[in-house]
């Protein structure tokens, strides 16, 4: 008997001939396969049109114009192996394109890094640090100097460096591989004066260097959740997510030392994604700021140096 979730390739080819027969395709391997998602997409409808668009070099926000495009064979032929690919494999889709997004901007990933999906890359550019009212930070040209802890892929030291655009940016990773990556992006990125990547263990690289805003997405996945990875996340480096019992081994190393590293004035952003409560018992005396985006609530904190 064939199995249903291998369709036979020469007719998959042969009978899907336009974008949106392979959008329609893509979400129902997707959803017959039971796929997770949470590397840039929330659903098989979103990871789909990214594949489909990414996989032909097409604007991946603008998709409607290309739905009855007519695609050559070759087309064909590599929109059905990355479906295929996504499926065998379960490895995320960035990782099979190359390609990962925050707010727009591109970044090349591959497994020696995590994909980068961090929610500071939204808050980034909110009033909270574009100079809104009541924001952390009043005036961004004014902010004269960012560190990026756990760079992993330089997405976030990049995205400072486009939101301050007079500052100098520090960006610390510990992994090797994943430094290699973010030597990649930051080159391409157009801001390699102004980013410095530097590799060690969190603050040691910096020295007694104090900056105007540190931002970090470190390692907080607890010991349960990495025990229950799905498919999808274990494919990413698992020093990338795993810290401890609790989840919070690197934040408490980063909240122990940050307040020698931030300026007077100075404030930092961090990402801890469900350790809230966990970090709130440990810490009950700490006066974070909690803050929401479109797709999550409460797993990303400021703190101000004062309060450190």
């Amino acid at each position: 008997m064939a199995d249903p979730t291998r369709p036979d390739r020469s007719v998959v080819t042969s009978e899907l001939v336009t974008v949106r027969d392979y959008l329609r395709y893509g979400v129902s391997r997707f959803e017959a396969a039971g796929l997770v998602y949470g590397h840039g997409a929330v659903d098989a409808l979103d990871e789909a049109a990214f594949m489909v668009l990414e996989g032909l070099h097409l604007p991946i926000d603008r998709l409607d114009p290309f739905l009855d495009a007519r695609l050559l064979p070759f087309e064909r032929e590599r929109l059905a192996d990355l479906i295929d690919a996504r499926v065998s494999t379960r490895k995320p889709a960035p990782y099979l394109l190359n390609k990962a997004y925050i707010k727009g901007v591109p970044f090349y990933v591959d497994e020696r890094v995590i994909v980068p999906r961090s929610f500071i890359g939204e808050l980034l550019f909110t009033d909270l640090f574009a100079g809104g009212e009541g924001g952390v930070v009043e005036d961004p040209n004014a902010v004269e100097s960012v560190l990026d802890l756990c760079t992993g892929s330089g997405a976030l030291a990049i995205l400072a460096a486009r939101v301050f655009p007079f500052a100098q940016i520090d960006a610390v990773e510990l992994s090797p591989d994943a430094a290699a990556v973010a030597r990649r992006n930051i080159d391409e990125s157009g801001f390699a004066e102004r980013i410095e990547l530097l590799q060690g263990d969190l603050f040691a690289p910096v020295k007694g260097r104090r900056y105007d805003i540190i931002i970090t997405n470190p390692p907080y996945v607890d010991a349960q959740g990495m025990a229950t990875l799905p498919p999808e996340y274990a494919h990413e480096p698992a020093m990338a997510l795993g810290a401890g019992e609790d989840g919070l081994d690197i934040v408490k190393r980063i909240l122990s030392e940050a307040g020698q590293h931030l300026t007077d004035d100075g404030a930092m952003i961090c990402e801890i994604g469900r350790c809230r409560p966990a970090l709130e018992e440990a810490l009950p005396d700490l006066p974070l700021l909690w803050l929401d985006t479109e797709e999550s609530q409460g797993e990303v904190f400021v703190i101000r140096a004062r309060d450190l």
